[in-house]
């Protein structure tokens, strides 16, 4: 019995990694032009599938998202630019539509809500622990005081 070459495990190892990188643009959506259907990839490559929803649209083989990689590739015909075509797609869609969502006031918040909550809890606990008095404890009376000392002496 033969075996095989380290060469074609390797082979055959790289083709089931690049078989999972295959996209799902239909024959019948590419473009003619190169450069537009390049701009249209790199685009579709920062869409979400909303059916998906962990994969592009360039990667989905949802209708959804063969919609959206359509739609993507008329608003490029037209002659939008690529920030007029994600624009678009996000007033139709939602920014959810974006796989990496914009920098905006209302994320900062969403991200940096739990460090100013922890940042704010460490300083309430901070000012409590330095603002926290010793009860004061009354001197012992004087008949406190020989019972003590009777205690004392017996030992």
């Amino acid at each position: 019995m033969k075996r095989a070459s380290p060469f074609a495990a390797v082979a055959l190892l790289l083709a089931m990694v690049w078989s999972g990188a295959a996209y799902a643009v239909l024959p019948n959506e590419v473009l003619q032009d190169p450069a537009l259907e390049a701009r249209a990839r790199l685009l579709s490559e920062e869409l979400r599938c909303m059916v998906c929803q962990n994969q592009s649209i360039d990667m989905s083989d949802a209708e959804l998202a063969h919609d959206l990689r359509v739609l993507v590739r008329e608003r490029l015909v037209a002659g939008d630019n690529d920030v007029q075509v994600l624009d678009y797609v996000v007033a139709r869609y939602g920014e959810f539509v974006l796989l990496k969502p914009r920098f905006s006031l209302r994320n900062a918040l969403l991200w940096g809500a739990p460090l100013i909550l922890l940042l704010c809890g460490g300083l309430v606990m901070f000012y409590a622990a330095r603002n926290r008095r010793v009860s004061d404890v009354p001197a012992l009376s004087a008949k406190e005081n020989e019972t003590l000392e009777e205690i004392l002496r017996k030992d």
